[in-house]
């Protein structure tokens, strides 16, 4: 179920919520309830009913009534916003209370047995003339909280919990509660509800529940399919240079994570101007390549693995697979970068799966293929409505302002839309094999994934061209490679020249500055003019030949040393014996000049070590004068008993006596000390990490496993919490380094993350359970 509900169009979950709400009905209530019984939306029924009943989820049985999956309804805890069933809420209650309910309806059920009565009451409740008739007949009070309440969603209660105060009827809720129009929990506890069957009869004969048998319109324009991969390869060709740049940067530089986890704003900004690329273009690159195992959390930073250096030694195309099965199958959208609250997100923050976002790019990709051949989106932000009807579980992003723009962005740059038609790029990932289907256990099935992932490959190969290996010198000191450079000529211009830009054509400028850096990297003039002179088109031009070497005549005029200390003297021949002398050699003298020698041994050992092979060294302060070495005499401090000596001319200290006394010892009763240790206890807890206390239940063990952040007492909070299925409030920081103050229930514990109802965002959300820094009671 898990699988196919979130791959079903909003038309077949409109219908199955429909029947979910109606319990059992034949295909013409359910028709007259969607306001399906003729033309075009009467056809758009029966094909969503014929595909329901293709994948097991709904199918007629053989008294005309449509049934339904039981996982299929409990996918729903309020179908069209109704409460249960009226006999559904009345099981509980017993036969002399549905008589009273039948007393003030002036209905005779057909015997007087529970089932009989109940079955009366359903009967009486499902004829909306009766209802409405009833209705009519109540209070103004009373009609007025029924209208109101047919209106409004259900707002179905959980678990009734102990102890909860009791709710006091009203005179209005009270007169419907008499005639079932209300039931009420025998205990009175929580709201009254309303049944399905008076909600829908008092909603009345107009109203119908939402069915859109027909997808938005899409207006489109012709594309021709050259035009498309023309498009699309320029696309791809520019996202495998960027990503390229930015795995580049990201191996010889690895950015910092925050302390909240993920890549954050700043170093984001830093691999972009690096990279010379936007943004989104990094985040998408670092996803995509976390997801592929090229990136890695390495301590507090994230740096590329051992398989990126055998990407990066393949060709474009297949470093562009290799991101697209990636992006595929990854279970976020990686231009996410504001959350709905607005404030900025990391990349790489370790999110929870989302498998709605997955539904999206494969709904995306699907939207456009249903377009006419030979036609593509005239605005490819139209697809968004599209994905809607396709994938209505789909996830879409609070930053966007038009549905999926994020991710149809995301989808032009990797060259898989262009020009608003799907491209052979998206085509090939559409295929099962590429869509994660290689789990078959059939061999046939699995050759076939095979070759559908293989297509990819092909197709990616066939946009892009192989790696240049060659560039062309201008004279304005630029090197410009068409295409996608190899690594080898990546490496080689980088080294030694600037880049300007990247995407279908890379450049490199040249500098003093940067053939500096080649040299200092132990390339010699020569050696650099005949490594750029093998990979040029050309010859290369003479200013470039004219900078090299004349950077090289300038490089390496001045050096620095680095020495712990340095000996010089007069003499030059006494300075050349202590470099030549064998008992000094552990120093690791360095002869600079006749009368300058270094050491790399600190100033004091280097004096011993002179001084002990018979020479008679001194020691300079920094500005050049000899320092005077004086024997440091060590004195121990006086004791407290020893009077201080008499200040000279002053009077004598007086010394502060100790008024204290010490009183001696007590003698200790060994008998009554035995008998003491003799009745002691001798149960002793079993210890665990919390200094020596149990775990209550499995639930607080496998939390504190996880919520490192969290002390004993709200682990256990926490854990009684989930298993007593109560609201509870906590401090949670997010993603972004926030924190907030969150009420939650509903709680499920999936660990490492706690899924649960959010009264802050009023959703669905998922919880890190090492990010909850504080519990308290709701």
């Amino acid at each position: 179920m898990a699988l196919v509900l979130p791959r079903l169009t909003l038309p077949c979950l409109q219908a199955a919520e429909a029947l979910a709400a109606l319990t059992a009905a034949s295909p013409d209530e359910l028709a007259g309830l969607l306001d399906a019984a003729h033309g075009e939306r009467a056809h758009g029924l029966a094909a969503v009913l014929e595909t329901l009943a293709d994948r097991a989820l709904v199918w007629p049985d053989g008294n005309g009534l449509l049934r339904m999956a039981a996982p299929l309804r409990s996918a729903w805890g309020a179908p069209l916003g109704l409460d249960a069933p009226l006999v559904q809420l009345l099981a509980g209650s017993n036969s002399d209370e549905l008589a009273r309910m039948l007393a003030k309806l002036d209905v005779k059920p057909a015997a007087h047995r529970k089932e009989q009565r109940l079955a009366a009451l359903v009967d009486h409740h499902s004829d909306p003339a009766r209802v409405g008739a009833l209705v009519s007949k109540a209070p103004a009070a009373t009609r007025e909280l029924l209208e109101r309440r047919a209106r409004e969603a259900s707002d179905q209660p959980g678990l009734i919990m102990f102890g909860s105060p009791k709710v006091d009827s009203t005179p209005a809720e009270r007169w419907a509660v008499e005639r079932g129009l209300l039931i009420r929990d025998r205990y009175r506890h929580g709201p009254a509800r309303m049944p399905a069957e008076v909600a829908l009869a008092l909603r009345g004969a107009d109203w119908h529940a939402p069915f859109t048998p027909v997808p938005p319109g899409v207006r489109s324009v012709p594309v021709t399919a050259s035009e498309v991969e023309r498009e699309a390869a320029a696309a791809s060709m520019a996202f495998a240079a960027h990503a390229a740049s930015v795995l580049g940067v990201c191996a010889a530089a690895p950015p910092a994570r925050l302390k909240a986890g993920g890549v954050g704003a700043r170093e984001l900004s830093r691999i972009g101007k690096a990279a010379q690329c936007d943004e989104l273009v990094v985040r998408l690159v670092l996803e995509t390549a976390n997801a592929a195992g090229l990136l890695a959390r390495d301590g507090d930073r994230v740096a590329a693995t051992a398989a990126y250096d055998t990407w990066a030694e393949r060709e474009p195309a297949d470093r562009l697979t290799a991101l697209l099965r990636a992006w595929w199958a990854l279970p976020l959208t990686p231009g996410g970068s504001r959350d709905e609250d607005g404030k900025a997100l990391p990349a790489l923050a370790g999110a929870a799966p989302c498998g709605g976002c997955v539904q999206a790019q494969h709904g995306l990709l699907t939207a456009a293929a249903q377009l006419p051949a030979g036609e593509g989106a005239a605005n490819p932000a139209d697809l968004g409505e599209l994905v809607g009807w396709l994938r209505p579980l789909a996830d879409e992003l609070h930053q966007d302002a038009t549905p999926f723009a994020t991710l149809i962005r995301e989808a032009e740059l990797l060259g898989a839309l262009a020009l608003g038609a799907v491209s052979p790029i998206g085509a090939a990932l559409l295929t099962d094999g590429v869509a994660g289907n290689a789990d078959s256990g059939n061999d046939a099935d699995n050759a076939d994934n095979a070759d559908d992932a293989e297509a990819l490959g092909d197709a990616c190969r066939r946009l892009l061209p192989a790696a240049s290996g060659t560039a062309r010198f201008g004279s304005d000191l630029t090197a410009v490679v068409a295409g996608t450079p190899s690594a080898h000529l990546h490496a080689l211009l980088d080294s030694a020249a600037d880049r300007e830009s990247a995407g279908a054509a890379s450049v490199w400028r040249f500098s003093p500055g940067s053939v500096r850096r080649a040299l200092d990297a132990g390339l010699g003039p020569d050696a650099l003019t005949a490594d750029l002179a093998a990979v040029a088109v050309e010859p290369l031009p003479q200013p470039l030949s004219y900078l090299i070497h004349d950077t090289a005549r300038s490089h390496g005029r001045v050096r620095v040393v680095s020495a712990a200390c340095v000996i010089h003297g007069q003499e030059p021949a006494l300075l050349a014996e202590l470099a030549a002398h064998r008992k000094l050699a552990p120093l690791g003298l360095r002869q600079l000049a006749p009368t300058v020698l270094i050491s790399r041994t600190p100033p004091g050992e280097t004096l011993a070590a002179l001084r002990a092979a018979g020479y008679a060294p001194v020691a300079e302060e920094t500005d050049g004068t000899v320092r005077i070495e004086r024997a440091q005499h060590h004195r121990a401090a006086s004791p407290s008993w020893v009077p201080s000596p008499r200040p000279p001319g002053g009077r004598p200290r007086t010394r502060r006596t100790d008024t204290r006394t010490t009183k001696p010892g007590t003698p200790v009763d060994l008998r009554a000390l035995a008998a003491r240790l003799r009745d002691a206890p001798q149960e002793v807890p079993e210890p665990d990490p919390y200094d020596g206390r149990p775990y209550a239940s499995d639930t607080e063990e496998i939390i504190a496993g996880h919520a490192r952040n969290l002390s004993f007492t709200d682990v256990r909070q926490l854990a009684h919490a989930v298993d007593e299925k109560q609201a509870i409030t906590i401090e949670y920081v997010a993603t972004s380094g926030n924190t907030t103050v969150r009420t939650l229930s509903r709680l499920g514990l999936d660990a490492p993350y706690l899924h649960a109802w959010c009264h802050l965002r009023d959703d669905e959300r998922v919880f890190t359970l090492s990010r909850i820094h504080g519990v308290m009671p709701t």
